[in-house]
């Protein structure tokens, strides 16, 4: 027995411009009963009870609005949410655990955001019944004999506090215009404004105001105005973002913090080496973004991101991707570089009235990608720039024979029509180009987004569209400033092979920054690393090996990494732990080739 589910996407249905071919030519219809119809506000009204799967409605719709998915009958008693009819639902709810850091990790909307919302007390589930009012009551009767009974008893009584830090933090500056330490102040229950301001490096920003943050800036007061209230459960969503290593790493410290306390704590998180150091359990949600999301069971960290990149959950037995996510596992010196140079370098120096940027000549090669890794504010955007034409060194000079084409960190888009507008404005017929379409907009599923309008997009819908508008550009250098920004962990891992396989069957050169160390590990040949004071001066290497590149900036943070003995991935070594000791005492900050990897784990 199958749960049969049918979704329309609102955004995407546009029966006005289409000709209703999917009532037309649904074979229920045609044989006289109503299995799709048009609804009061004009989109298609999908009986799931009458539909028999067969999928002409979804390959007849000319915007890809209609998913029809099939799932197993028995998540239809484990329905915890849905929106309405033909909707988004989600299937079972988050487990946390209190003196724990749960994370939780996914692809883009696939219903981490409803989940939380249920979890804080903001939303009501109500059980895939979206006809009747929901009510708490009903949900506890649901939870009968269940672990989060407790936790929502203490919801619906209002006895619960939770803390929130949300996912927008580029909406603070609306909600807070006056000066960051006003707000810190305002928000600090325990008195520990001194001690949560100086374990994330916070101290000069007190006195800016809020709109006059950067990004980093803003993610990391916002993590610590959530960390300041006094709460039972906090709630931390994507608290990475816009923060380079070092950033991460306090964020993790405050947040490891909070559950030594004895608070419950649950992350949302991409970056699954800051998610690996910072939580102790791990729940995948899998399912269709847009259609329905599935919670897993608990997991131990290590084996629930293992089983998030193999695309198996052993607990379920669910195979929810048909492919795993490998890492390359090359050796030292494999690296087999072509001689021919299509960038060339002079020791650069660039000037600003504040800033000082001081860079080593080099040179990129064809067929290599070279990663660029440092702190914020050390120069890497401004080397990028310099690279691309955008900018022009004070003293030195480079020497580009060839076109750029140059994505930036920050993305906006003043272009008044949809994507697919865009596309063809922009690339001509190149955006249809069957490698192109392979390895990118195909997984990225940029069919989907076609027909949205450009100012509609989300962040990491814009990422997706930039990263794909800058690939599908005949160039010989490819320069991308942070790809990873916004993409969820799929998506990244998808954009980082992409990139890497599109670069090298052409014969062409890419230069990346990331922060994100699993991607930078799929991608790059060679790494650049950035030192220095931030916002002050900056200092960056010649192209180094990826291995001596990446011993360099390890040894700046502090931290060690081995190799999964399952996945491949890079994983961090616990502070202090015997594989950390050794390696640091070796000077092998990377990781080690060895199949011993895991024998630190528990020390």
């Amino acid at each position: 027995m199958v749960h049969r589910v049918a979704v329309v996407d609102s955004d995407l249905c546009q029966s006005k411009k289409c000709g209703l071919e999917c009532i037309k030519e649904c074979p229920v219809n045609i044989n006289g009963q109503e299995c799709i119809v048009l609804g009061g506000d004009k989109l298609a009204l999908i009986s799931e009870d009458l539909c028999i799967g067969c999928g002409i409605c979804i390959k007849v719709c000319p915007f890809d609005a209609i998913d029809i998915l099939n799932l197993s009958e028995e998540l239809r008693t484990e329905k915890i949410h849905q929106y309405g009819v033909n909707s988004f639902r989600l299937f079972r709810i988050p487990t946390v655990r209190r003196g724990q850091v749960v994370g939780l990790v996914g692809r883009n909307g696939i219903g981490k955001s409803t989940a939380l919302k249920i979890l804080a007390g903001q939303l009501v589930p109500n059980l895939g019944d979206y006809e009747r009012e929901a009510s708490w009551d009903r949900f506890l009767r649901y939870l009968s004999g269940r672990e989060m009974k407790e936790h929502f008893a203490r919801v619906a009584d209002g006895e619960l506090r939770v803390s929130l830090k949300p996912q927008a933090v580029y909406k603070l500056p609306e909600a807070w215009t006056r000066e960051t330490e006003l707000l810190l102040k305002k928000m600090d229950e325990g008195n520990r404004l001194r001690e949560v301001v100086e374990v994330l490096n916070l101290e000069e920003t007190l006195q800016k105001k809020v709109p006059d943050l950067s990004g980093g800036e803003l993610q990391r007061v916002a993590v610590a105005a959530a960390a300041l209230k006094d709460a039972d459960l906090y709630l931390f969503d994507e608290p990475s973002s816009y923060n380079d290593v070092y950033q991460r790493l306090a964020v993790s410290k405050l947040i490891g913090g909070l559950a030594e306390e004895g608070k419950a704590v649950l992350v949302v998180e991409h970056d699954i080496a800051f998610l690996d150091y910072v939580t102790n359990y791990v729940q995948v949600i899998y399912g269709e973004p847009g259609d329905y999301g599935i919670v897993s069971g608990l997991y131990a960290a290590r084996t629930g991101i293992n089983s998030l990149l193999d695309g198996y959950l052993p607990q379920e037995n669910v195979r929810f991707r048909d492919h795993a996510v490998s890492f390359g596992q090359r050796a030292a010196g494999e690296l087999v570089e072509s001689e021919e140079v299509v960038a060339r370098y002079t020791g650069l120096r660039k000037s600003y009235d504040s800033f000082k940027l001081k860079v080593e000549g080099g040179t990129i090669k064809q067929g290599t990608i070279l990663g660029v890794v440092g702190a914020n504010a050390l120069g890497k955007t401004t080397f990028l720039k310099m690279v691309a034409g955008q900018e022009k060194p004070t003293r030195g000079s480079v020497s580009v024979d060839a076109k750029v084409a140059y994505k930036p960190q920050y993305l906006t888009s003043s272009f008044d029509g949809t994507v697919d507008e865009f596309f063809t404005s922009s690339l001509g017929q190149r955006y249809g180009d069957p490698s192109l379409q392979e390895a990118l907009a195909t997984p990225l599923k940029m069919e989907k987004l076609l027909a949205r309008r450009m100012k509609e997009l989300s962040g990491g819908e814009l990422q997706k569209v930039a990263i794909v508008a800058t690939m599908a550009q005949e160039a010989e250098v490819y320069a991308l400033d942070e790809p990873s920004a916004f993409l969820d962990v799929e998506d990244r891992f998808v954009v980082a092979k992409a990139i890497n396989r599109m670069v090298k069957s052409r014969g062409k050169a890419a230069v990346v920054i990331d922060h994100d160390l699993q991607v930078l590990d799929i991608i790059s040949d060679r790494l650049m690393v950035f030192t220095g004071r931030p916002g002050v001066e900056g200092e960056a290497t010649t192209p180094l090996s990826k291995e001596d590149g990446m011993n360099a900036f390890l040894k700046q943070v502090g931290l060690t990494y081995r190799r999964d003995v399952n996945t491949g991935r890079p994983r961090v070594n616990k502070p202090g732990s015997k594989l950390d000791r050794e390696q640091k005492e070796k000077g092998t900050y990377y990781y080690v080739s060895s199949q011993r990897e895991e024998v630190a784990e528990a020390d």
